[in-house]
């Protein structure tokens, strides 16, 4: 039995994968792309961190409420002061205010605020296009088209592989 389990797990792991692949086009054929290079999200320094009052069960009350992300986004002073320590340690020279202090999961779909590991200096224009990608999931999962969990995982593989 447990190896019917896992041969679910990679069977989900295989379509969350070509969905990811699926919206990344969408998004460059759509949005025009970006010029500036990506940064991925390293797994390592940015692995992602959920908000622990968003779950599946409270999404009516929290990430499906209009305006709900305003009530937990941190403050610019903080994410300014974040994303000048992070930008050295991911190779980046370039202006800050070229850059977004993005939220691997991100608000929308639970993510944690303030975590620096679920935060990294995302470059403009891509940043701005991920930002719709986001907000397209948080319509599915609001809609119920998908669980939050299978839109964690798709935003995190999103921005690790694609950034």
């Amino acid at each position: 039995m447990p190896t019917l389990e896992r041969v679910r797990i990679t069977l989900l792991d295989v379509a969350v994968a070509i969905l990811v692949l699926g919206l990344v086009a969408l998004s460059v054929v759509r949005f025009g792309g970006s010029t500036a290079p990506a940064v991925l999200a390293s797994p390592t320094m940015t692995p992602g961190s959920l908000n622990p009052d968003v779950t599946q069960d409270t999404i009516g009350q929290t990430i499906c409420v209009h305006g709900w992300t305003a009530t937990v986004r941190p403050p610019t002073e903080y994410t300014n002061q974040l994303k000048s320590q992070q930008m050295p340690l991911y190779g980046e020279s370039g202006s800050p205010s070229d850059y977004q202090e993005d939220h691997l999961i991100s608000l929308e779909l639970g993510g944690n605020p303030t975590d620096p590991k679920n935060l990294w200096p995302e470059p403009y224009p891509r940043a701005a296009d991920v930002d719709k990608i986001e907000n397209q999931l948080n319509d599915k999962v609001c809609s119920g088209q998908l669980t939050l969990a299978v839109a964690q995982r798709q935003e995190s593989a999103l921005k690790h592989n694609d950034g």
